[in-house]
């Protein structure tokens, strides 16, 4: 088949809710959508380790601690799912860590804040991981079979994070005077930022198009947002501090909040890597990366060693016949 015809016996099946699989074809530029996409998502994970393992030794009592120190290794298990997703489009891991430790490769922009108090740690489980399950549910249903199996045990996790977070801010909440204000600053820095994870307007997104035709976005970033601010007021409401927006107010005619406009120029300004954190996180990575090169060349080593041992066992287990010229 020429190329039109493969493009569109491709969409066909996208349109048929006939997942993609690593083997099919499929068009090149949808695989470069997909390797950036599921990449950038794999750094986020990586690189969201750091803001909250900053706090698992001074986390306030043993509970806490074994709590957080599991969300961060689940953080890191997310990222090795999805970069094997990555992989099974035709790219190695070793250049998608390269491109985000030395190149241009780029990551959520919300983990380039720094986490100042306990309450940060709720702030983020509750608000940034909450954003992060309303934009990855619909990922399940993604059109690429590996990215799409892979979301469905990234957000049951997700959905325990989540929780965690939202229970450290109603105990906050509930505490003294002084906690319940901690928990008050928490939610005004992280509120905006929080928001900006679900990128620009869709009217400003090069990408969101052409993913929402291919199914592998099903919503747009403007949906995703409104459905968010929804859920999070009340929650809000219930813990009993505000939402730092002045210009929040339901919307009867609509059935949705109305919220201010968030400041855009901070958010580029964040994704160009001149956030509060963007120099601390890149630096931390590169350091660890490159200090665990000694780790990964032992691991090659072994494997190495052990492959050459099955094949000597093996040889001398079934041994090569030796003609009979007799």
């Amino acid at each position: 088949m020429n190329a039109e015809q493969l493009e569109k016996d491709f969409q066909g099946k996208v349109d048929a809710e006939i997942r993609i699989e690593p083997k099919d074809w499929m068009p090149e530029s949808y695989r470069k959508t997909l390797i950036r996409q599921i990449s950038q998502h794999a750094h986020s994970e990586i690189v969201g380790m750091l803001p909250e393992g900053n706090w698992i030794t001074r986390a306030p009592s043993l509970r806490r601690k074994v709590a957080l120190l599991a969300k961060v290794q689940d953080e890191a298990g997310h990222g090795l799912y999805l970069y094997s997703a990555a992989e099974t489009l035709g790219i190695e891991r070793e250049t998608l860590i390269e491109e985000y430790l030395y190149g241009n490769a780029k990551y959520s922009s919300i983990f380039n804040y720094p986490t100042l108090t306990w309450a940060d740690i709720g702030a983020i489980g509750w608000l940034v991981d909450g954003a992060a399950i309303m934009n990855q549910v619909p990922l399940c249903r993604c059109s690429y079979g590996p990215y799409a199996r892979a979301m469905v045990r990234i957000c049951k996790e997700e959905s325990f994070h989540q929780r965690q977070g939202y229970e450290i801010m109603l105990t906050l909440c509930r505490g003294s005077k002084a906690q319940k204000a901690m928990a008050q600053d928490a939610l005004n820095r992280w509120w905006w930022p929080s928001l900006m994870m679900f990128g620009p307007h869709d009217s400003d997104s090069p990408h969101s198009e052409q993913s929402m035709k291919w199914k592998i976005k099903r919503i747009s970033n403007d949906e995703l947002r409104q459905r968010f601010v929804d859920v999070t007021v009340e929650q809000a409401n219930f813990l009993g501090i505000a939402i730092p927006d002045p210009d929040l107010r339901w919307n009867e005619e609509r059935g949705h909040y109305d919220f201010g406009p968030i400041n855009w120029a901070e958010f580029w300004d964040v994704v160009k890597g001149n956030g509060p954190c963007n120099r601390d996180r890149i630096r931390a990575r590169r350091k660890a990366h490159e200090e665990g090169q000694w780790v990964r060349d032992a691991a090659m080593a072994y494997a190495e060693k052990r492959k050459a041992r099955q094949i000597a066992a093996d040889a001398v287990a079934s041994p090569i016949p030796v003609a009979n010229y007799a």
